[in-house]
């Protein structure tokens, strides 16, 4: 796989850029910024200033690559839900989780900026068809799959290897970061539990309306 390294503005710009190109497929709904789209990163862009090799140990460059991978995911997802979901209780936690997993991501640019560890330029290839097919549903069935799949399932994966990566990765920074974020992935689990579309609360519903 080829690697490219991007600065902090290249990555918001990559991720508003495919959110704003899903919006525009079919059954996709038009995007959080307004359908317009901000230039596509160039490839090699802020490597100038970067060490000539990487600072870090193999399983923390890993983990990084991961996690921006991931968290480029997590953007582009709830920038599509943000603007496409009916629910509008399902429209705030998209909002939060592009807010808050931008920000998740700025840190970890900076981080791998000064460790000299190149980044994806783009989410794994997996996680794009995800949100292709997410993007060809609509109305209820988007909101469901949405907080289950991205809300709840990706979530316990995310929260897995960051605990994980609490205990192997061997840079104290890399290590600050993901103590710093392993709250804010759990606190998003929760929100998305506590979401009618997760199915928990289908019992508790139908005892109410009775």
């Amino acid at each position: 796989m080829k690697f490219v390294l991007l600065t902090v503005p290249a990555v918001i710009a990559l991720a508003f850029s495919f959110g704003a190109a899903q919006a525009q497929t079919p059954g996709a709904g038009t995007s959080a910024t307004g359908g317009q789209s901000a230039p596509v990163a160039q490839p090699g862009t802020g490597t100038r200033n970067l060490p000539a090799k990487s600072k870090v140990a193999r399983g923390d460059r890993k983990f990084i690559e991961e996690a921006a991978s991931s968290g480029m995911f997590e953007v582009q997802v709830g920038q599509l839900a943000a603007s496409k979901a009916t629910d509008a209780n399902v429209k705030s936690f998209a909002s939060m989780l592009v807010d808050q997993h931008t920000a998740a991501n700025n840190e970890l640019v900076k981080i791998a900026n000064a460790k000299g560890v190149e980044l994806p330029a783009a989410p794994k290839h997996s996680m794009r068809r995800e949100i292709e097919k997410l993007g060809k549903k609509t109305g209820d069935a988007f909101d469901r799959d949405f907080v289950r799949e991205v809300g709840i399932k990706d979530h316990k994966k995310d929260i897995k290897e960051f605990e994980k990566a609490s205990k192997d990765v061997k840079d104290p920074e890399l290590k600050a970061f993901v103590d710093k974020t392993l709250p804010t992935l759990r606190e998003h689990l929760a929100a998305a539990e506590k979401l009618p579309q997760s199915g928990k609360n289908a019992a508790a519903m139908g005892a109410n309306k009775k």
